[in-house]
């Protein structure tokens, strides 16, 4: 077991509709020390890869993509979900379904912050369906960069968004997989 999953059973909270609650440490109240264990492992895992920009989407990703950019010295851009007044309207945008929200996202990220000359590494903190990925991915097409590969804290596995990105041949990089979970009895499950 590694220190992520050892955290997800001390802390972790299952809820009703496969939610895992994990406010306590990773998306409300931060542990910048497990974060930065997060960040050194995702270096390990990504070691070799030609990485120019780390790319997540607002908001509980960027905590992550923070600590992991400091260990490949390059800038995080974040896919915004609102528009404000100060942004320009030369952007690529997606549109992304949020499992946890429950409602679709427009989502962007100005011209001028990916090229065609950037290799990116996308990095978030859940994937279920994989709807946040797939969003990313189009921007990133969208631009002409290259995709190195994708990082994520922790993935259902026992939901579809990770077995589709590796059959496109993906290298996708879970921190912990959690095979099942049930909210009656708080149990939690983790793929070997």
């Amino acid at each position: 077991m590694n220190f992520l999953e050892e955290r997800i059973l001390k802390d972790g909270i299952v809820k009703e509709g496969n939610v895992l609650k994990v406010d306590s440490f990773l998306n409300h109240q931060i542990d910048v020390e497990l974060m930065d264990m997060m960040g050194a492992e995702f270096k390990k895992r990504f070691y070799g890869k030609k990485i120019t920009k780390i790319l997540t989407i607002e908001a509980s990703g960027i905590g992550i993509a923070c600590i992991t950019a400091r260990y490949f010295h390059v800038p995080v851009v974040f896919a915004k979900k609102t528009q404000t007044v100060v942004q320009d309207d030369d952007k690529y945008s997606a549109e992304v379904e949020s499992f946890t929200h429950k409602c679709m996202n427009h989502v962007f990220v100005s011209k001028k912050y990916i090229t065609a000359d950037d290799h990116i590494l996308i990095i978030d903190d859940f994937l279920a369906h994989g709807q946040a990925a797939l969003g990313l991915i189009e921007i990133i097409k969208k631009a002409g960069a290259t995709l190195e590969g994708i990082g994520i804290a922790i993935e259902k596995g026992f939901q579809d968004g990770g077995k589709a990105l590796r059959e496109k041949g993906i290298q996708l990089e879970s921190l912990a997989i959690v095979d099942y979970m049930d909210s009656s009895t708080g149990k939690i499950v983790f793929r070997n």
